[in-house]
């Protein structure tokens, strides 16, 4: 299995927000006004990925006093981290293509105010949870062997 690439991730935003912008700037005046704590819940998950990371971390490079992780468990962690990491990226490409519709309608409307709230706090959250995949995706990675110092010994 390989890391995930961020340019990878970058295509998948730059394709989500421009469909995004496109829909919007046809339909956006029949549309009610976005729900303010849509985008938390990415930001929720960045939490809870980033906490993950961090005791998977501790586990895996074998710190004294933890107990190991099962390969099962690492692997489980890495489809999360890859599939969240994704998500993540075509959210925070909808927020900006939702910022992209908005930012030139702010003196004419007071939704687009209201939804340009809305679509900040949802790309801050898509952006967390991209960057916490990506740790978690990291602290996975199997350590190193310890380096064995040929000299000693030798005489």
């Amino acid at each position: 299995m390989k890391f995930t690439r961020i340019r990878d991730l970058v295509a998948v935003a730059l394709v989500a927000g421009l469909l995004t912008a496109i829909v919007l700037r046809l339909v956006y005046a029949d549309l009610p006004t976005l729900p303010r704590l849509a985008g938390v819940t990415f930001g929720v998950l960045a939490i809870v990925e980033a906490i993950l990371a961090w005791q998977l971390r501790n586990r895996i490079a074998g710190k004294p006093g933890v107990r190991p992780v099962q390969p099962l468990t690492a692997a489980r962690a890495v489809a999360l981290a890859k599939a969240s990491s994704l998500v993540g990226a075509l959210m925070a490409g909808v927020w900006a293509g939702v910022l992209l519709t908005v930012l030139p309608l702010l003196a004419v409307s007071s939704a687009a105010n209201e939804d340009r709230t809305t679509a900040l706090v949802g790309l801050v959250g898509s952006a967390a949870l991209v960057a916490a995949a990506l740790w978690l995706e990291h602290c996975c990675k199997t350590p190193d062997p310890p380096q064995q110092d040929d000299s000693v010994g030798l005489r």
